[in-house]
């Protein structure tokens, strides 16, 4: 991997973040309106879908995804056989990870005589999320994000290069997106440079938690109420000591009710010792990743995982979810969370067993490429309509201002003392010539694999 430095990248003006987030509010409600006096006008369920969606990724209210079932039980009440209503559930299913409903909705869309276009975006969406036929998504994301001022093609296929550990290019493919937008909305923005925050905090084979922190307050300086930018900052942060300073990017968008905020805050609070807030933000996470797999579990398994894992101390129900997570979408992602709840939860049995079908995979080339699929994407973005959900909210320019470059956060200290847990280890697969043993460990709060 080169190094480089965040490049001077000259950034289209972009409304207000804040204002933003309040039209995105107004219109989504006057789109409902719209929709529950006459469901059938054209467009109207199609903008609400991308504006629900815009809610859910950046506010983190998992309410949209509630609202969005409404939309569907109310499209197939009314027209149950148009390719309308199979298409919108095709994009809800597909974005609450309900992968195969999805694909048995697209296919019926596709029967109806839904836009081809809008068939091929969920398909490959829907490939790109279950790791299947990668080389031909690949193909297929290039040749869209070639077409002149298809500029929202350029995200998802960024994404998929570096799922597929191809990371100079997936950085030269998001700067582009970054050059060639030239709308008023942050979302685009924000949503860009949090994508670059990822691959340079948990893509890349050794981090670079620095820069990662510029491209996170990038995000979160276009929309201060990105809750999801604001909980992979304070992740760094508190790795890096600073609790005062990851407590204070958390406590404004704790009303989101994202567990993953109040996960965060338990870690603020246990790291100045404040036992009694420590348990009731623990508490307050469990609940609400509790709440959220009662409703969508497909959509929340793999985060919930994680939690029980580490600060949700569950191993038994991580193992539970991590199986669910799998057999939903086989990734190797899924495969490797998968084994390391299964030995912690003591079913080493299990978790040989899968270790060998893993190894299986990757020597009959199933998903070859697609290893380093590791990090906590948001992949209902892809399942977006027309920009990917991304759809600009209409404002004056008047209310737009430029968007500068912050100073990058210095990389982590070397010298500060970590907390070094050993989690497993694997050996290494047989399609990878001269690889060592996989050592799975926990620093401080986050986790990271290292070679012997």
């Amino acid at each position: 991997m080169i190094e480089r430095s965040a490049p001077a990248i000259e950034l289209a003006p972009v409304t207000d973040g804040t204002i933003a987030v309040v039209n995105l509010e107004s219109a989504r409600e006057q789109s409902w309106s719209r929709f529950w006096r006459a469901p059938e006008r054209p467009g109207v369920a199609e903008t609400i879908v991308e504006q629900e969606l815009l809610t859910a990724q950046f506010r983190g209210d998992s309410a949209a995804f509630d609202r969005l079932g409404t939309l569907v039980n109310q499209l197939v009440r009314a027209n149950p056989e148009a390719a309308q209503t199979s298409l919108i559930a095709a994009q809800v299913a597909c974005a609450t990870h309900r992968f195969a409903e999805a694909r048995t909705s697209l296919a019926q869309a596709a029967a109806r005589g839904a836009p081809a276009d809008g068939v091929e975006r969920i398909s490959l969406s829907l490939d790109q999320a279950t790791a299947v036929n990668l080389h031909h998504v690949l193909a297929a994301r290039r040749q869209r994000a070639a077409q002149p001022g298809h500029w929202e093609e350029l995200v998802p296929l960024g994404a998929l290069l570096a799922d597929l550990s191809e990371f100079d290019e997936a950085e030269e493919t998001y700067h582009r997106a970054l050059q060639e937008y030239r709308d008023a909305s942050p979302f685009a923005v924000a949503w860009v440079c949090f994508e670059l925050g990822v691959l340079w905090g948990e893509r890349v084979p050794t981090p670079r938690v620095g820069l990662a922190a510029q491209w996170y307050r990038m995000a979160i300086d276009c929309l201060p109420g990105y809750v999801k930018a604001r909980v992979h900052l304070a992740e760094i942060l508190l790795d890096n000591g600073q609790t005062v300073a990851a407590g204070n990017l958390l406590y404004p968008v704790i009303t989101s009710g994202d567990p993953e905020v109040y996960w965060r805050l338990a870690e603020v609070a246990e790291a100045v010792a404040n036992v009694a807030e420590a348990k009731t933000f623990m508490d307050a996470a469990r609940s609400g990743f509790e709440s959220l797999l009662a409703k969508h579990l497909l959509a929340f398994a793999d985060h919930a995982t994680e939690f029980y894992l580490t600060g949700g101390a569950d191993p038994a129900r991580a193992f539970e979810l991590a199986r669910v997570n799998l057999a939903n979408r086989p990734t190797s992602r899924a495969f490797e969370l998968a084994v390391e709840a299964a030995r912690a939860a003591g079913e080493h049995h299990v978790a040989a067993e899968l270790a060998a079908k893993t190894r299986q995979r990757w020597k009959n080339g199933e998903g070859q490429r697609e290893r380093h699929m590791l990090g906590r994407r948001s992949f209902l973005i892809s399942c977006g309509s027309l920009v990917a959900g991304l759809a600009p909210a209409r404002r004056a320019r008047a209310d737009t201002q430029p968007v500068a470059l912050p100073q990058p956060l210095p990389e982590a200290n070397e010298t500060r003392a970590l907390e070094l847990h050993i989690l497993g280890w694997d050996t290494p697969f047989d399609s990878e010539p001269g690889a060592r043993d996989q050592v799975w460990i926990g620093i401080n709060r986050s986790w990271r694999a290292a070679w012997r």
